[in-house]
């Protein structure tokens, strides 16, 4: 498909009982890091009731989803057991999913906790290792779940020391379709998959600026491509702004993918990035 202008986005995305219109606009999803060391607000909503109210928060300024995550993957960072995250996880998933009318996606790579959690009423699981666990692709599948499959080279420990490849775009969606593949195989649904390339894992700055130019061919595919390039240090080392001043060019960018057909954009800053998927749809309509 690489090279391939033209596609049509796909009709819907199926998570759990919740089946989004994709042609609509993009989703929003808002980003609610339950850990103490993320890159951007690590400990900041460590505690249930600050993680809790934030996801109100957003859901409140429109989000589509909530991400949850109990895990940090930003360079440099180290694997948090299952058991610590589900510790830190489950007194913000379980009172969110009984009273929130949104949808819930866990990230999370472990099929441990992904069983929980859907149990506990999420309804996406976000694996940013694209099913490494052998175990998670059959607990979605028997969820009925929607999953999200990302692109990353290496571990988040070493991703970032010296990220190579000869041709990213093609590596890159080559890997995603055959994890879809996978997932397909035993058994989760084509219209639960969406792809997401993973911006800045095991990436440098021109590697995620090729990305995100060939957007538009990654969702010629069949498949809702996503987005997250929230506050991410290439935005920095491109702008030259510090983490908490990088918000613009995360809805910069929010508004050139979603013209281009992302369907899922995965994000910190909700009321700017809805307002960039609302601008971008009318001029998608309009061409």
């Amino acid at each position: 498909m690489i090279g391939d202008r033209s596609f049509t986005i796909p009709a819907a995305w199926q998570c759990g009982s919740r089946r989004f219109d994709l042609g609509k606009r993009a989703l929003v999803m808002g980003i609610v890091n339950v850990t103490p060391d993320s890159f951007s607000d690590g400990g900041r909503f460590l505690e249930p009731s600050a993680a809790l109210a934030h996801a109100r928060m957003l859901i409140e300024q429109g989000a589509d989803l909530i991400d949850l995550g109990a895990e940090s993957t930003r360079p440099g960072s180290d694997p948090v057991a299952p058991e610590e995250q589900w510790r830190r996880l489950a007194p913000v998933l379980e009172p969110l999913a009984k009273d929130a009318a949104v949808c819930i996606s866990i990230d999370t790579s472990s099929a441990w906790v992904a069983e929980r959690a859907l149990a506990a009423g999420a309804q996406i699981v976000n694996d940013v290792t694209a099913l490494d666990d052998p175990s998670m692709a059959g607990v979605v599948a028997r969820a009925g779940a929607g999953l999200v499959l990302m692109h990353m080279q290496g571990q988040p420990r070493t991703m970032q020391l010296d990220p190579q490849y000869r041709e990213v775009v093609r590596e890159v969606w080559e890997f995603l379709i055959d994890r879809a593949s996978m997932a397909k195989s035993a058994g989760v649904g084509p219209d639960r998959i969406a792809l997401d390339p993973g911006f800045g894992f095991g990436k440098t700055l021109e590697h995620n600026l090729a990305l995100l130019g060939m957007v538009n061919d990654l969702a010629a595919g069949g498949y809702p491509v996503v987005v997250g390039v929230s506050r991410k240090s290439f935005l920095g080392r491109l702008l030259d702004r510090t983490v908490d001043e990088r918000a613009a060019g995360g809805v910069a960018v929010a508004a050139i993918t979603a013209y281009e057909g992302a369907r899922i954009i995965r994000t910190h800053d909700v009321p700017g990035t809805l307002d960039a998927v609302k601008i971008a749809e009318a001029l998608r309509r309009a061409r």
